[in-house]
């Protein structure tokens, strides 16, 4: 990809302080665009439950795949590769920084390394998800265990949407857990990866607290308005953590305690699953919870280039 601008990835858990850090690092390089790494964040709407920084708030820098999708639409890695890449070589060709910004690993993954996705089969998908509403998960699950074991270990039961997609690539014969290449290649060779950390003892008691905030600043008003415009239809946003949890609440299977409860145990868990994959990355470089010290040390570093 010819272009002389640099790509930055602003990556790291949830609750780290990613947002803000991409917004200062924005304001300091002065000709720079934010781009959307975060799947839940594509969605319009769903604003509450996933942080999604306001218009107002964002400094008058130019922000992408922000409410890209309708709740109903499928976010996948097929459509976002392509779209994402599309759009930043576009921004850098044009003399602009790019900041990649999120924590979807995947998603990530897909715009700053060269590899390739497994393919998709839509009529085995909607037989497989079929067989899911005759019979449930388990069914589904003992398949996979029995063609691709090793796969089977890493994706998660409750969730029926990546069993059936991992369980259609191996009855393709595919390798169904995409991975990093054990040396990646960057598609743009100017790739700063900077990621956001935060000690876990820190970090828990905020993202609990962030959970309760969400109901305390009315996502359940946000998912009854979503409710109308079709979010249980959608296979990605109605899965989405804390969204799923209000519905529950919503359609009376869960209380609010018990709705907050699941909603802080699976916001813990991804935030561990998140600091794991970024681990991965040989290029990243790691920093405490953002100030402007650190973009000032970011950008002097990146002068001497």
């Amino acid at each position: 990809m010819a272009a002389q601008g640099t790509l930055w990835a602003v990556v790291g858990a949830t609750g780290t302080g990613k947002s803000a850090l991409s917004l200062d690092l924005a304001e300091h390089l002065g000709s720079a665009e934010i781009v959307n790494a975060d799947a839940m964040q594509f969605y319009r709407g769903m604003n509450i439950g996933t942080a999604k920084v306001p218009v107002e708030e964002r400094r008058g820098i130019p922000h992408h795949l922000f409410d890209a999708l309708s709740v109903t639409e499928e976010a996948t890695v097929a459509w976002y590769q392509p779209t994402a890449r599309e759009l930043i070589a576009a921004t850098l060709a044009g003399g602009n920084d790019v900041i990649l910004v999120g924590g979807s690993g995947l998603y990530v993954s897909s715009v700053l390394y060269d590899f390739q996705f497994p393919p998709r089969d839509e009529a085995l998908r909607q037989q497989l998800e079929l067989e899911y509403e005759a019979s449930g998960v388990d069914p589904l699950m003992r398949r996979l265990q029995a063609l691709a074991p090793q796969v089977a270990e890493t994706v998660d039961s409750r969730n029926p949407r990546r069993v059936i997609r991992a369980l259609e690539v191996a009855l393709l014969g595919e390798d169904a857990q995409v991975q990093l290449p054990k040396a990646p290649e960057l598609w743009h060779e100017k790739t700063r990866v900077i990621g956001v950390h935060t000690p876990r003892e820190m970090l828990v008691p905020r993202l609990d607290a962030r959970v309760v905030n969400m109901w305390c600043d009315g996502l359940i008003d946000e998912v009854r308005g979503l409710m109308g415009e079709g979010i249980e239809d959608g296979q990605t946003a109605s899965r989405a953590i804390g969204y799923l949890q209000a519905i529950a609440q919503m359609r009376g299977s869960m209380t609010e305690a018990e709705a907050i409860e699941q909603t802080q145990v699976l916001t813990r868990r991804y935030a561990r699953r998140q600091v794991s994959w970024f681990k991965r990355y040989r290029e990243i470089e790691w920093i405490a919870a953002p100030d402007l010290r650190l973009i000032d040390d970011i950008a002097e570093n990146e002068g001497r280039e």
